[in-house]
């Protein structure tokens, strides 16, 4: 392997492009890849996907800029087995998944450190706001800069092995400045706007992907009673994998007070709702650990993000095994939601995570 090579995975947009950009100016022999996984495998797809025809091109044309190789990668296979698959699971089961956690831990990382291994690349890279930090010679995933920005809860399921190898340019960044970057470079995506949609999801019609893979009739998208914690019905909704804890569009009305989603029950196709006071939880278990350090022990106190975009708060751990852990919450927590991730850190770094099971609610 050269020493000085590195694998950078360009999706198309500004962020993978300026990491590419740091790291020729550094004086490493960069190549570019992009991965092609599931949404234009049909047609040409959403114009500014992340992994779309455009994407590939504007990596391509990227990558002639900087005067990098650039190599695609078919994924769908094992996109479509890791992360679709899963996706349609998930939703099947009353949970609402992030599959983009489940894209980084099982395919994205994976690949990266198999073609880098192919292309005798020593190193791999991302754009993804975050940093690795090395202490006492060990490497540890630790949050960007800029926290606004921060990408590491959708990062805490990847092979500990990677952080040796991994390279995080843009985690020392603001926004603005890789902006900047790319605008002095005169690259093409210095101004392409960020996706914040699911990518294999063509106009946010997440239904519309259950319903190719479940069928019309699935119990997930059947009629089901809408109920209050006493079991009361209080009307009746088209399927509960259209609702999500914390939710409050599409409810029944004439109640005194908003009504949110507070628990999803598929054995009996129920959705439960009911006053924001009873959102909130003191606890959660998360299962599917992975740990980017040694695991906390019983009684340590962390601190965890339970969705992207939430406060960091404190936790103490209450009990750590093979496969997960729980936490007892400093203080509650609105809408703590299985299928979600429970992130855990000390400081900077992040320990590791899980997906969460459930919720010990007030």
């Amino acid at each position: 392997m050269n020493p000085e090579s590195v694998l950078v995975a360009m999706s198309g947009g500004v962020d993978s492009s300026v990491t590419a950009a740091i790291l020729v100016r550094q004086g490493y022999r960069v190549v570019g890849a992009t991965m092609k996984t599931f949404c234009y495998s049909d047609g040409a797809g959403p114009a500014q996907k992340c992994c779309g025809l455009e994407g590939i091109s504007d990596a391509r044309a990227v990558a002639g800029a900087l005067g990098i190789p650039h190599r695609v990668f078919d994924l769908e296979k094992e996109f479509t087995d890791d992360v679709i698959r899963n996706f349609v699971e998930e939703y099947a089961a009353g949970r609402t998944p992030i599959p983009c956690v489940r894209c980084n831990s099982f395919t994205k990382f994976g690949d990266l450190v198999r073609r880098a291994d192919e292309l005798g690349c020593s190193k791999l890279a991302t754009g993804h706001y975050a940093r690795v930090v090395r202490r006492e010679g060990a490497p540890l995933l630790c949050r960007a800069e800029d926290d606004r920005k921060d990408q590491t809860y959708f990062l805490w399921g990847i092979p500990r092995a990677v952080l040796d190898r991994l390279l995080l340019p843009v985690g020392d960044l603001a926004k603005r400045d890789v902006r900047e970057a790319a605008r002095s470079l005169e690259l093409l995506t210095a101004d392409k706007p960020e996706s914040f949609e699911i990518c294999f999801v063509p106009d946010d019609d997440y239904i519309g992907v259950l319903r190719d893979h479940l069928g019309e009739l699935h119990p997930a998208l059947s009629p089901g009673p809408v109920v209050r914690e006493d079991g009361t019905r209080v009307g009746e909704h088209q399927g509960y994998s259209r609702f999500t804890v914390g939710q409050r569009k599409g409810l029944p009305g004439g109640f005194t007070e908003p009504m949110y989603v507070i628990e999803i029950r598929p054995d009996s196709r129920a959705v439960v709702i009911g006053p924001r006071g009873a959102l909130a939880s003191v606890g959660l278990t998360a299962g599917g650990a992975n740990w980017l350090t040694d695991p906390p022990e019983s009684g340590e106190s962390v601190a965890v993000r339970i969705r992207h975009g939430a406060p960091i708060v404190e936790a103490v751990v209450t009990e750590v095994g093979p496969n997960g852990f729980s936490l007892d919450l400093q203080a509650s927590q609105d809408a703590v939601t299985p299928g979600q991730s429970a992130v855990l850190y000390r400081g900077q770094v992040v320990l590791g995570g899980g997906v969460i099971t459930r919720s010990e609610r007030t």
